[in-house]
């Protein structure tokens, strides 16, 4: 089978987890023929009720073009491997575990043809240290997504030392028809794109706190109401060529030698961890809630990435409208 990646492609997923699930929820409205191995009993048992309620949040969305029960008839969810032989690509979502992880590219390796692609969906590991574990290292990659994978448009797709550029481009020219704005990284570094700038958000917030200097609440508020309002429309390095490269140059000048370098793991996660929480999952985490609470964080959470999704969509269109009525207009 000469791999060649496209809408009708039959795409495996490994792990059938909150992350596997989802993908799996993209893959189906997509198109695609889902072939699911679950290594998990567990998983066996809850997946395909959470897939189901994933695809109806979908409906809700306005995101289906069919009932339910007809995208579901595109799936098949199993324990063997050997339902993977005929896909063109496998994507791997099991925990963060290198051990666990070579032992499913090996399942996945024995099945597929050698031209398949393998992706992980890893957000930690480097994907240059995971193709050791490949006969073909060539086919494999990183294919790192949002939460929810099915309502968010956010994709990185990451290059190992080894990953066949073809194979690297192959999905991302599929990922746009997975409605994602992917990017491509040709270069594995540890974190990839958004970890790397996000962790380094979350150092300085920290900081922040354990040093009294501003409260949990103080620190969510100033970047949900600054960034969280202009972040969707432009990114961060347009809004440096809106509001004046030379104020920013200045500001990068006196404010960098005042951020936080700790290499340490912040003593208010390490208690987290200390105390098992798992947020509003287990009700205990950085805020306190009530089970009416948490649930009704992830329902709005639900409810909002499906506007941010829209709203990502419509924005950059109207800014490109705007932008040929006021050449217009200048020219006129």
């Amino acid at each position: 089978m000469k791999n060649n990646l496209r809408r009708e492609s039959t795409i495996g997923v490994v792990g059938l987890g909150l992350m596997g699930s989802g993908f799996v929820v993209s893959l189906l409205i997509s198109g695609h023929r889902v072939k699911a191995v679950a290594p998990l009993a567990e998983d066996m048992e809850t997946a395909p009720d959470r897939i189901r309620v994933q695809l109806g949040q979908c409906a809700e969305s306005g995101l289906l073009s069919a009932p339910v029960d007809s995208y579901l008839l595109q799936l098949d969810i199993s324990t063997d491997y050997r339902i993977l032989s005929t896909c063109h690509m496998v994507m791997e979502c099991v925990i963060e575990i290198a051990e666990i992880k070579r032992s499913v590219y090996e399942e996945i390796e024995a099945v597929v043809e050698p031209e398949s692609i393998i992706a992980s969906n890893t957000s930690a590991i480097p994907i240059s240290d995971l193709q050791k574990y490949f006969i073909h290292p060539g086919r494999f990659l990183g294919i790192h997504v949002g939460e929810p994978s099915y309502l968010t448009r956010f994709m990185e797709i990451i290059s190992g030392k080894q990953t066949n550029p073809d194979y690297a481009m192959q999905v991302y020219e599929l990922a746009h028809h997975w409605g994602k704005e992917p990017t491509l990284l040709r270069k594995d570094i540890r974190g990839f794109i958004t970890n790397r700038l996000m962790y380094a958000v979350y150092r300085e917030g920290l900081e922040l706190i354990e040093k009294k200097k501003a409260t949990l609440e103080d620190v969510d508020k100033a970047f949900r109401y600054d960034a969280g309002s202009w972040m969707t429309l432009m990114g961060i390095f347009r809004r440096i060529d809106l509001l004046g490269i030379k104020d920013y140059a200045e500001i990068f000048r006196t404010v960098f030698p005042e951020l936080s370098n700790n290499e340490t793991l912040p003593a208010l996660m390490k208690q987290m961890v200390e105390m098992h929480a798992k947020g509003t999952r287990n009700l205990k985490g950085l805020y306190h809630y009530t089970e009416e609470e948490a649930k009704n964080w992830d329902d709005a959470f639900t409810l909002f990435n499906k506007d941010i999704y829209e709203l990502a969509a419509l924005y950059p269109s109207g800014a490109e409208n705007l932008i040929r009525k006021t050449s217009k207009t200048g020219a006129g």
